[in-house]
Parts: structure tokens; sequence; C-alpha cells
């Protein structure tokens, strides 16, 4: 069953996800809760020297889902020297590896963009009074 485009060429209105004939609509739906689920999972993370979670925080990149439940992450840190990059790594890919949906998890550390106070939420700004 198809619906027409902009462009004149026919759009489905269905998608197969994990073996499932799904209608677009339920597809967005559950993309949206499967990336809340993740986010819900980067939130139980946090930052030893800050005690904020890393993704109110602003260390959190990209999060990109992929077929097969694979998940692609790229997060940074607030200063490249940090003591416990290697482990944080391990914590982020142990909470999001654990949400319904997701199979793999594969991190990318990156420091471009350096990571500055800009990139936190208000709430943490507020919170830790730099605002």
């Amino acid at each position: 069953m198809t619906q027409p485009s902009d462009h004149g060429i026919a759009a489905p209105t269905t998608m197969i996800l994990h073996g499932e004939v799904r209608s677009i609509d339920e597809f967005a739906e559950d993309e949206a809760a499967l990336m809340e689920a993740i986010i819900a999972g980067l939130r139980t993370v946090t930052d030893p020297e800050i005690p904020v979670n890393i993704y109110d925080l602003g260390l959190i990149y990209r999060i990109e889902v992929k077929d097969e439940g694979l998940v692609e992450i790229d997060m940074t840190l607030t200063a490249p020297g940090c003591p416990v990059a290697g482990q944080m790594l391990g914590w982020v890919q142990e909470a999001v590896v654990v949400v319904p949906g997701v199979s793999d998890v594969k991190m990318k550390l990156v420091f471009d963009p350096p990571w500055d106070k800009s990139r936190m939420s208000d709430e943490v700004q507020l919170e830790l009074g730099l605002i």
C-alpha cells in the first residue's frame, strides 16, 4: 500500500522492523521509544568529577540506531586526560546494551568539537550554579 509523495513517486506506508510489518507511524513510534530508552540508560551514568549524568552534561555527541539493534554512540569527556576514560566508555556501553531492542553498542571517543559548559542542559547549569 502506498501514498503519493511530493516527488511523484509512491512512498511506502509500511516497513519491516525485526521481521514484523508495521506502519510508518508505528515504526516511528518504536524508534522514538527506543531512543528514549537509550537516553534513559545514558542518564544512569554519571561523570565522576562532576556529579551529573553524561547525557545532560552534554558528553554524548551522537546516538545512531542501526539495523539489528546496533547502537553507535559518539561521546567526549570533559577533559582529554580524564583518568577514567576507558572505564567510562564501558559504563556507557553496559548501560545501553541492556535496553530492550539493543543488541550491541559501539562506542567512539571524540574530542572534536571540544566539550565546554555550553553543552550542558540549562537545568544542569542551574543546578551547578553556572547560570
